[in-house]
């Protein structure tokens, strides 16, 4: 843990040694709540009304009480005084973490969000897509579900977080995640894409995969271009066949993809729609 610098909890500002939750902290026991994670480079929320939308409807789906205040003024004041104070000057990543507070699963206190603000400095090499593509493999041991709740951020990642420490054992940067119908749903970091012939195409939120605030930006910057697009269900042989395939998340934006397997991919379409498209972000 770093001990080093501040977060904010409800508001207030305190340092990142402070224990917060009690033991019968429901996000704690049972993962009740979301989390939102966004880039900040110069004092600005990278596609901020994206993210927000995005926590403010995760906090409606979860039954959250009057979730208004996260789409204020006064919220992202928060943000970003705390990246001030935490001397992240150039370029952070902000993780904003919900939970419904104490209680046990049929007796909460309340429904209020509590949350939790941090922030983390990011070197600015993450602006710039990879040089050397992924390294990944098919991850089997844990599905995701598909259902009204798989799209969110959910404090409960168990899938991910197997699916990451399997990742590491096997010295990949990252692992595929199947639907509970061995279909493809996304990556332990990213809403994953690939290019097969001439089409791109990315899973459907019905196939389990986090709405990804990139994924969604992205997809409405292909589709303002006229480039064949699909939000579809993928097979693991699909995956495999594709030409290219390539990641899209907040923090790093296009990600390319050497290999999954046995397969091996370019980096054509990635490194274009990183250039036209996620570098002005960035920049």
């Amino acid at each position: 843990m770093n001990t080093e610098g501040f977060l904010n909890f409800n508001g207030k500002v305190l340092r990142n040694d402070k224990l917060l939750i009690s033991p019968d902290n429901r996000s704690f026991r049972y993962g009740d709540g979301c989390f939102e994670t966004m880039k900040m480079i110069n004092g600005k929320i990278i596609l901020e009304a994206y993210h927000l939308e995005r926590l403010f409807t995760s906090l409606q789906t979860l039954q959250f009480d009057k979730p208004g205040y996260f789409i204020s003024d006064a919220f992202k004041s928060e943000v970003i005084e705390l990246v001030k104070k935490n001397k992240h000057k150039k370029s952070a990543r902000i993780r904003v973490t919900i939970s419904r507070g104490s209680g046990g699963l049929y007796d909460a206190e309340n429904n209020n969000p509590n949350y939790l603000i941090q922030s983390w400095d990011l070197n600015v090499s993450n602006n710039k897509i990879n040089e050397n593509g992924l390294v990944m493999d098919v991850y089997t041991k844990s599905r995701k579900v598909c259902d009204d709740f798989s799209h969110i951020k959910s404090n409960n990642f168990l899938c991910y977080v197997m699916g990451a420490l399997w990742a590491r054992e096997q010295k990949l940067n990252d692992a595929v995640i199947l639907n509970a119908y061995d279909k493809i749903a996304d990556t332990t970091l990213a809403n994953l894409f690939l290019v097969k012939d001439g089409i791109i195409k990315t899973p459907a939120l019905t196939e389990g995969c986090i709405a990804g605030v990139t994924r969604k930006y992205l997809l409405k910057c292909i589709k303002e271009e006229g480039i064949p697009v699909e939000e579809t269900s993928i097979t693991i042989d699909e995956l495999l066949q594709s030409s290219e395939v390539f990641l899209t998340n907040a923090i790093r934006g296009i990600r390319w993809v050497r290999e999954i397997g046995k397969s091996n991919y370019k980096s054509q379409i990635a490194a274009i729609l990183h250039k036209k498209h996620i570098l002005p972000l960035f920049e």
